[in-house]
């Protein structure tokens, strides 16, 4: 995790790709989400989808295990006193939405781009990071976006 001084505006990450699998969606859904299109593939054939689908819930939930693999190992510089950063809790996401549904054997290539900083007043050790985060399916359609807004530790307290 970077500083939030190191962090820019127009930084795009690549998450990589992930392929769901009919199993683990009826999976995934019957813990989580239960509803007859995401949990009975014959059924589903008669519902909006016209077949099996992923809870949009599953893939945002992709989405993170995606930004968490991309920060693993990674070593940013420690300040003049040998302190790392941290991350910190997000206040919640914003304007999410799931344009397309997520079949079986789709392979969705998340990504991630930081639109916004905000210093917080509140809690001057901690700032807020905004960012644009997409999955988009093997047709280039987009099926999942969202505002993503996180805390990052600060460097330099105001």
């Amino acid at each position: 995790m970077p500083w939030f001084e190191d962090i820019e505006i127009g930084a795009h990450t690549e998450l990589g790709p992930y392929t769901f699998t009919e199993e683990e969606i009826i999976r995934f859904a019957a813990k989580y989400d239960p509803q007859y299109f995401h949990i009975d593939a014959e059924a589903a054939k008669a519902g909006p989808f016209g077949g099996l689908t992923a809870s949009g819930w599953h893939t945002t939930a992709t989405w993170m295990k995606m930004m968490i693999r991309s920060r693993t190992g990674r070593d940013d510089p420690p300040d003049e006193t040998g302190r790392k950063p941290a991350g910190g809790p997000s206040p919640g996401f914003l304007d999410m939405k799931w344009p397309a549904p997520v079949r079986p054997g789709d392979t969705i290539t998340y990504s991630s781009t930081v639109i916004e900083k905000i210093e917080m007043k509140s809690r001057p050790q901690w700032g807020i990071i905004r960012s644009r985060n997409i999955g988009i399916n093997q047709h280039g359609q987009t099926v999942l976006e969202f505002t993503g807004q996180g805390m990052i530790e600060r460097r330099n307290p105001g």
